[in-house]
């Protein structure tokens, strides 16, 4: 194995751990959702750590700037489904759930258009936008495993991670959207 090869295959396991952390949540056994919130905690810091080695090892590609995002919504995507469903009586976790989704879907596509217009960079990824990302990773993490770990329960701290990954998720839709109105206006004239 090629060590500039790493990256790829750190955002390929991410795909590949989705099944693995639905099997764990949904498995007959002792401690299923440990596992299954480990595996979701293995696959989030994956979504830092290829980004990292990629710029370290200079071996940013297309193809790795395009499945990178793909694989993080594909992970958050089922997480949040599962989560929905887990609390299904619980408003404020559905209306997380939906912002976050539509404004994952609306973001990518949004970003998808920029690039294709050659102005991705007004859309690149904020700061605020990486604390969001960590903010709903956790929150997920935490709402997979909903138990109690080190006298904490950590299921009790993901309800309120989520809500506020669920406003800043509004937040930087907001931020992005307006970022890129100028070149969405300029390419409704030509």
């Amino acid at each position: 194995m090629n060590v500039k090869s790493i990256p790829m295959i750190m955002t390929w396991s991410r795909v590949a751990l989705i099944p693995v952390f639905l099997i764990f949540y949904y498995a007959p056994i002792e401690d299923a959702r440990f596992w299954a919130g480990l595996a979701f905690m293995i696959a989030a810091i994956t979504d830092w750590f290829d980004g990292y080695l990629a710029r370290k090892l200079n071996v940013d590609s297309k193809l790795g700037a395009f499945l990178d995002p793909v694989a993080d919504k594909l992970i958050v995507a089922a997480a949040l489904i599962v989560v929905a469903a887990e609390y299904h009586d619980n408003i404020w976790v559905i209306l997380s759930a939906i912002v976050i989704m539509m404004r994952e879907v609306g973001i990518s596509a949004l970003r998808e258009w920029m690039a294709e217009n050659n102005a991705r960079d007004v859309v690149a990824v904020s700061k605020l936008g990486k604390v969001k990302t960590a903010s709903q990773l956790a929150a997920l993490t935490w709402l997979l495993y909903g138990g109690e770990l080190w006298g904490i329960n950590w299921g009790e701290l993901g309800f309120p991670m989520l809500y506020f990954a669920a406003v800043l998720t509004a937040y930087t839709w907001i931020q992005y959207t307006v970022a890129a109105y100028p070149e969405l206006v300029r390419s409704t004239k030509s």
